[in-house]
């Protein structure tokens, strides 16, 4: 108790000089974080890991995590996982990740924003694909505009919305180019 207690220093000052260390557990619950990040890339699809910046090791690692199937080989793989990460860009990998993975928040909003844009681009006019345009600059234009003239066509004639899903399905690799996740 002395060696913390120093009655010429005020009592926050001596507090503030182990501010700076993480505390036992502290460091316990980031390992965990990585391990369970590690376990998470190991459920996405393989042109998906190829996206992220990750090491050769990491990329052998994520390649063998299926080979491990009782749960002991599982558990130390994933620690292994975790090991591996350390060395890894945490936050580039997330953030490629969420937009990636169907059960985060920012794939839901970026999903939802993209149907927004066609069904305004089918309801809509130059105008509407003019702004589309501006946003995406990489988009071709009259490959577009043929989808949105024949979604309208199916539309006015109660047909399948065939050109409606092609509009989709195109202006979701277009944010996905522009996002640099293609």
């Amino acid at each position: 108790m002395a060696a913390f207690f120093n009655p010429e220093r005020p009592m926050a000052e001596s507090f503030d000089d182990f501010s700076e260390e993480k505390s036992k557990s502290q460091i316990k619950r980031e390992l965990h974080a990585l391990q369970a990040l590690g376990e998470r890339l190991t459920t996405l699809k393989p042109e998906m890991q190829e996206r992220l910046p990750l090491s050769d090791d990491m990329r052998r690692a994520l390649e063998a995590a299926p080979k491990h199937k009782t749960h002991i080989a599982r558990k130390r793989h994933i620690q292994y996982l975790g090991k591996l990460m350390r060395d890894q860009d945490v936050e580039g990998i997330l953030a490629i990740v969420d937009q990636l993975d169907s059960s985060t928040r920012e794939y839901n909003e970026r999903f939802h924003a993209l149907e927004r844009w066609r069904d305004r681009l089918v309801a809509g006019d130059d105008e509407t694909l003019e702004a589309f345009v501006a946003q995406y600059p990489e988009t071709d234009r009259q490959h577009l505009r043929g989808l949105i003239r024949h979604a309208q066509h199916e539309t006015a004639h109660n047909r399948p919305p065939t050109a409606t899903r092609k509009i989709f399905k195109y202006i979701r690799e277009v944010d996905e180019r522009q996002r640099g996740l293609l």
